[in-house]
């Protein structure tokens, strides 16, 4: 049972991983105009959006669904990996859309889980992966992959995604 487990745990590492490069492609795209003119207004460089991997989830409910099922992805690996959610009618359905995306990522550098944050009015305003395999949430925190190097005794926590990456 344990080989299986992590043999899951690999694999959604992998999606995450992939996941994390189709969100910062889309941010990069057409398609991501509309976060990438969210993170101006927020004066975040180039270098910043990078160095952080930031990327958006399109408005499509099947963009990132279709990228890793081509990859080779099972559905129920993407929804054991809540970066998709069972519809009614059985098909996996995107579980971010149209949202900035944070990549939260572990302290061996794999990305183990995402926030994403609404750019309208719509609730809830940042929706994060919920626990799976790879993420337990009580014991990850944003950017600490960064924080782990800084080479001071001492951390600054704070709530936000963007204040976070504010102070970095």
């Amino acid at each position: 049972v344990d080989n299986g487990m992590a043999k899951l745990r690999a694999r959604i590492l992998e999606i995450n991983r992939e996941t994390a490069r189709f969100y910062y492609a889309v941010l990069k795209s057409d398609a991501g105009r509309e976060g990438r003119a969210y993170l101006e207004r927020r004066a975040l460089r180039p270098e910043t959006i990078r160095h952080f991997g930031l990327g958006f989830a399109p408005d499509s409910r099947f963009a990132l669904v279709d990228f890793l099922t081509k990859k080779g992805y099972a559905p129920n690996e993407l929804i054991l990996a809540n970066v998709a959610f069972q519809s009614r009618s059985g098909k996996p359905v995107d579980r971010f859309f149209g949202r900035v995306m944070f990549p939260i990522i572990d302290l061996r550098g794999n990305v183990v889980a995402f926030g994403g944050r609404t750019l309208g009015d719509g609730k809830p305003k940042y929706l994060n992966t919920s626990e799976t395999p790879a993420f337990n949430k009580g014991s990850m925190l944003f950017a600490l992959n960064f924080a782990k190097n800084a080479g001071r005794d001492h951390l600054i926590l704070c709530e936000g995604y963007m204040d976070v990456i504010a102070l970095h």
